[in-house]
């Protein structure tokens, strides 16, 4: 089975869904890799690190999407890119298919098979394979440390001859992966950390990480599905805003993490809650990919309102590609292990894990998300 990893062409992306450690371990196995040319570049993996774990390098992408029996990417592929596939062959990445009706449509037109590593269902034997965490794990960090950058004053308390440097205080809104994560690393740094989610069972992971939990009554509106929130009515998110209102008016950075699958992300900060916060503070928007759970911030962009910086970066694992392609390659390694053999997929398609991730088989489109957005 031949198993093709090609450059990632997405805006801003520096990912790859394969390591050299990775390709080593699958060719090990009995498969066999091929790399695009520089694919791994922008990740600091070298041409020469995957010929020396047994890949071959392939010049030009065309090529290597025609010779896969199975493509591995980050990013889903382009229409085009797709209709370089071979019939029946299989693609591996991010689909976010409920949303992305056109690429549904590209891959039942090619009559090729897709899985989607965001559908995974989040079980427990399949944390090995949960992309979703573990690159939210590293977005939480990174939020903390664009944010102190940001920042004109230190996290700490500073007690020096000249005086005393109260602590920054740090508000995120969800704590979710990327939220605790968030925490951990904001309290590490020294800050006072306040934090609201509406998922009540969610204050004891805060409060074991040092963080004080803002807790807004949850009411019979709040649904969850597979650890998200699911849905939420518009008369809860405005108690939420009016009692984290006050903490968020009081902080030096917020963090917000709040998404919903499939829809846009809930508005938590409003512009009158930028205006009521102190000239020279910051808040990371870590769902502007989605809309933005602030009003005022501008897809990757950083912009300045009522003296508030607002980061609005939409891919921050990519800020750290070392790391993001690491751990991004031993979950869609897991994964693939888990669908097949050496000599072939196994399509057990009742088996929960292949049922929930499989969006298009041999070119017609299962998943219940997909075949909705197809149909219609």
């Amino acid at each position: 089975m031949i198993i093709a990893i090609p450059k990632e062409l997405k805006e801003r992306e520096k990912r790859v869904a394969v390591s050299p450690d990775v390709v080593k371990a699958l060719v090990t196995a009995g498969y066999e890799c091929r790399v695009e040319k520089d694919a791994g570049l922008s990740s600091y993996f070298a041409n020469e690190k995957y010929t020396a774990a047994g890949a071959s390098l392939v010049d030009q992408a065309k090529q290597l999407y025609e010779q896969a029996d199975v493509v591995l990417k980050v990013n889903a592929p382009s229409s085009e890119e797709i209709g370089w596939m071979k019939q029946d062959a299989v693609l591996i990445s991010l689909m976010f298919a409920g949303t992305n009706p056109a690429l549904v449509e590209a891959c039942v037109k090619q009559g090729i098979s897709a899985f989607s590593m965001d559908a995974i269902p989040r079980i427990s034997r399949a944390q090995k394979m949960d992309v979703l965490s573990s690159q939210a794990n590293l977005a939480g960090y990174k939020s903390v440390i664009m944010g102190a950058d940001a920042l004109g004053k230190i996290f700490p308390m500073l007690m020096t001859a000249a005086g005393t440097i109260k602590p920054s205080k740090v508000v995120i809104m969800g704590a979710g992966v990327a939220g605790l994560q968030a925490i951990a690393t904001a309290k590490r740094l020294g800050a006072i950390v306040e934090v609201s989610d509406i998922r009540p069972e969610t204050k004891e992971q805060v409060e074991s990480l040092g963080g004080r939990f803002i807790e807004v009554k949850g009411d019979e509106s709040v649904k969850l599905e597979g650890g998200y929130v699911k849905n939420v009515s518009e008369e809860f998110l405005k108690r939420q805003q009016e009692l984290v209102g006050k903490h968020i008016s009081e902080a030096d950075l917020v963090i917000t993490t709040a998404l919903i699958p499939g829809r846009k992300a809930p508005v938590l900060i409003p512009e009158e809650m930028v205006k009521s916060m102190r000239m020279g503070s910051v808040i990371v928007d870590m769902a502007v990919e989605q809309g933005g759970n602030c009003t005022l911030s501008e897809l990757n962009k950083t912009v300045i309102k009522y003296g508030v910086t607002i980061i609005g970066e939409s891919n921050i694992p990519s800020l750290l590609p070392l790391n993001a392609s690491e751990l991004y390659a031993k979950n869609i390694a897991e994964f693939l292990k888990h669908l097949t053999t050496k000599d072939g997929f196994k399509w057990e398609m009742d088996e929960e894990i292949t049922k929930g991730s499989l969006i298009v088989h041999k070119g017609a489109a299962v998943h219940p998300s997909a075949s909705k957005t197809v149909n219609a």
